[in-house]
C-alpha cells in the first residue's frame, strides 16, 4: 500500500486527486498539510487523518511515501523540493513551476533523490490527442503549417451565486497563480499545441487582456514560432460560456479539426471534397495510474516530465512576452 499526505487544497482540482487516491486500490491517503491551516484542518477532518501544519513535520514521516501537490504555484518548487529532499514520490498539478529556474531546481531535486514524479496533463492522455498524433504521424497532413487550441470556460463571470464568477478569489491572485487563464487553462492546449507542432518552439509572443478587471488576464493567446515555419496558436479564457474546446491543425496536404463545436475528429485531405470522421480509441491510463506504475515499477515518467518542462518554458516565454510587448525567446530564458 502506498501511503499518501495530501499537501494543500488550493488548487480547484485537490478533490478530484483526493478521490482518485481514495479509489485506487493501491494507495490510502494519511495525512493533510496545507498553508492555509483552517481549510487544511478542515479537509483533514474529513478525510479522518491527522493535520499538519509544518511541512517538514509531515515529511517527516517514515510512514508517508508520497504526496499529492496542489498548492498555490508560487511555493510548488519550496513544496516540491522540501518533499523530493525528503524521499517521497510527488504527483503534483501543472504547472511544475512557473519559470525555468524553478522548475528545474524541482528536476533536479526529484533526480538527486530518485523519486518518483507525474505531472497532471490530462489532455494528453485522452483518445484524441492519440488519434491526432497518430494522423501526423502516418504523414497524411503533410507538413504542419499551424496548430490551434483553445479552451476557455465561463469562470470569471457573474452568475446566480456569485458576482465573481464560480472561480475561487485566489484563482486571480497573481502572487499565488503568477498568472490567469494561460497559465490555468492555457496549460492544456499550450502542452497539446506543442506536441503536435512537433518540435519544441523557438519563441513565444503572448497578448493578455483583462475583461472583468483583475489583476491576472482572463483572456489570452500566445502564438508559437517554431523550427522550420510552422505556427502554433493557443488560446484560454476565463470569460466564455460557449467556446468549445478546439483543436485545428492545417498541413501542406489536408486539415483536421476536432471540437467544432462536437466532440468529434474530422479529417479532409488535398484530393478530397468532403470531412470524413475518424473514430477515437479509449483514453490512455491518466496520469494519476501512471504514477502509481513508477512508483509500483521503479520506472520514470520521462515524457511526462519532458513535457511538464516544455510547458514551463513556454509559460515562462509566454509572461515575459506579455510583460515586454515583444516576443521572447526560449533559448534566452533564465536557467
Amino acid at each position: 500500500m502506498i501511503r499518501v499526505a495530501m499537501l494543500s487544497y488550493w488548487h480547484v482540482h485537490a478533490w478530484d486527486y483526493t478521490r482518485q487516491a481514495k479509489e485506487h486500490a493501491d494507495t490510502e491517503i494519511v495525512a493533510v498539510w496545507d498553508e492555509l491551516p483552517d481549510r487544511g484542518r478542515a479537509a483533514a477532518e474529513k478525510l479522518g487523518v491527522p493535520f499538519y501544519d509544518d511541512l517538514h513535520t509531515l515529511l517527516a514521516r517514515s510512514d508517508v511515501d508520497a504526496v499529492i501537490c496542489d498548492a498555490p504555484t508560487n511555493i510548488h518548487r519550496e513544496v516540491l523540493v522540501a518533499a523530493a529532499q525528503a524521499g517521497k514520490h510527488i504527483f503534483t498539478e501543472k504547472v511544475v513551476a512557473a519559470t525555468l529556474a524553478d522548475v528545474n531546481a524541482v528536476l533536479a531535486a526529484v533526480e538527486q533523490a530518485g523519486v518518483k514524479l507525474t505531472v497532471s496533463l490530462p489532455r494528453l492522455y485522452a483518445g484524441y490527442t492519440a488519434a491526432i498524433s497518430g494522423l501526423l504521424a502516418d504523414g497524411g497532413l503533410g507538413d504542419v503549417t499551424l496548430v490551434r487550441a483553445r479552451l476557455s470556460h465561463n469562470g470569471g463571470l457573474p452568475n446566480a451565486n456569485s458576482a465573481n464568477g464560480w472561480l475561487p478569489a485566489h484563482f486571480y491572485s497573481k502572487e499565488q497563480c503568477q498568472g490567469g487563464a494561460l497559465i490555468d487553462l492555457g496549460c492544456h492546449p499550450m502542452y497539446l499545441t506543442h506536441l503536435f507542432l512537433g518540435a519544441l518552439p523557438e519563441s513565444v509572443s503572448a497578448t493578455f487582456g483583462y475583461v472583468i478587471g483583475r489583476e491576472v488576464e482572463d483572456n489570452a493567446i500566445a502564438i508559437l514560432k517554431a523550427p522550420g515555419g510552422a505556427i502554433g496558436v493557443v488560446e484560454a479564457g476565463f470569460v466564455n460560456p460557449h467556446s468549445p474546446f478546439t483543436i485545428e491543425i492545417h498541413g501542406t496536404k489536408g486539415s483536421l479539426m476536432f471540437g467544432t463545436p462536437d466532440a468529434k475528429l474530422l479529417v479532409s485531405k488535398a484530393d478530397e471534397k468532403e470531412w470524413s470522421e475518424v473514430a477515437l480509441p479509449a483514453d490512455q491510463p491518466d496520469a494519476f495510474h501512471q504514477w502509481i506504475g513508477h512508483i509500483q515499477n521503479g520506472t520514470v515518467a520521462t515524457a511526462n516530465i519532458q513535457a511538464a518542462l516544455d510547458l514551463t518554458k513556454l509559460m515562462d516565454a509566454a509572461n515575459l512576452s506579455a510583460a515586454s510587448g515583444s516576443a521572447v525567446k526560449l533559448a534566452d530564458l533564465k536557467k
